[in-house]
């Protein structure tokens, strides 16, 4: 694969040869996080025409998935027109290249000539920065961490969980740009983003969406998938170029024949919680399903539960009865709440 001619890694150009020859130094002698760019530094650059990826596990069983590098390249296209992103610009790798998320941010770079700086992927990646950057992406947890530093990231983009209402209040008052994305790795990270402050999911250049029988989105990405992308995530659709997340057709709960959308109701409760947590529904002989909150960490149950009955924004089948608390929840190998397990975990405890 041919890089831009301005793209740059650390400061530096390279020529293909000279890249795979950084490549292979930092296999053999890098830090992890720097073996992980190595690796799939070489797997770019190499003759082959498609690359394997895993997908993240957050919904199901992970599994190796081939991505064919045009593909990929059209994605980094998008990307870079969505948000003019232009060549010579500069940006941040703060992502682990084990996943999808950290190698698009490599071959954005290649592909726009943007010039590309790594830290260690952490929880604090701005720690130790003092240089301002163009754009940059991030996991929320990220975000969260770095709010006194991120001003140094003209655009950011957020991705691979949802942002509660307290990260989103911490959020607004920055100078950032920031977007929050939707995408899996099927369709090479982000079709879609969000301003921080929208409420509609806008699709990047050359991608439509419609809905199927389920009310749940079906992507059509022709320059990056063959096949229509058919998803388990519920929506509104406004058009077929925008629409409303409401949540995962999987995790929706039948209790007394309604129809409680999990990731709509915790919306509202991370507004008086601050703990990590979510809610689930259980085996319930009444109602079929009974819903519950599971909350990570210490946190006074009987308190809580008073707070969510007082809450006049939330309908009487949005209130869980119960609380389950479990001192870790149990995350996929790039940090999603793995709900299912850690469902049936805070049940057996």
């Amino acid at each position: 694969m041919e890089i831009h001619p301005k793209f740059k890694l650390n400061g530096e150009s390279y020529s293909v040869q000279e890249l795979k020859e950084v490549a292979y130094s930092l296999v053999k002698e890098g830090e992890p996080f720097e073996v992980s760019i190595g690796n799939f530094l070489l797997n770019w650059l190499s003759t082959s025409k498609t690359l394997t990826v895993s997908t993240s596990g957050s919904t199901g069983t992970p599994k190796q998935i081939r991505l064919q590098k045009t593909q990929m390249v059209n994605s980094a296209l998008a990307t870079g027109s969505f948000f003019n992103l232009k060549a010579g610009n500069s940006a941040l790798l703060c992502l682990p290249c084990n996943f999808i998320a950290g190698k698009m941010m490599l071959v954005r770079a290649m592909v726009l000539g943007l010039e590309m700086d790594s830290v260690e992927p952490s929880s604090n990646p701005l720690r130790e920065v003092i240089k301002t950057y163009d754009f940059g992406a991030m996991i929320p947890l990220q975000a969260q961490n770095s709010l006194k530093k991120l001003q140094l990231i003209d655009k950011l983009i957020l991705g691979g969980t949802s942002l509660n209402q307290k990260l989103r209040n911490q959020l607004s008052p920055l100078n950032t740009s920031i977007y929050e994305t939707y995408g899996m790795t099927e369709t090479i990270t982000h079709i879609a983003v969000r301003k921080l402050e929208a409420d509609k999911f806008v699709t990047l250049p050359d991608v439509t969406v419609v809905q199927d029988s389920r009310e749940c989105l079906v992507i059509n990405a022709p320059k990056i998938s063959t096949e229509e992308v058919i998803t388990n995530d519920v929506v509104e659709l406004i058009s077929n170029t925008e629409f409303k997340w409401l949540g995962r057709y999987d995790t929706i709960i039948n209790s007394g024949g309604i129809k409680l959308i999990p990731e709509q109701i915790e919306l509202k409760l991370s507004k008086i919680i601050d703990n990590r947590f979510f809610v689930a529904g259980i085996p319930d002989e009444s109602l079929g399903e009974k819903l519950v909150l599971v909350v990570e960490g210490k946190i006074n149950t009987d308190n809580i539960l008073e707070k969510i009955q007082s809450l006049k924004y939330l309908s009487k089948y949005e209130k869980p009865k119960v609380v389950l608390r479990i001192k870790k929840f149990i995350e996929s190998a790039n940090g999603k709440v793995l709900r299912f397990k850690t469902l049936s975990t805070s049940v057996k405890n």
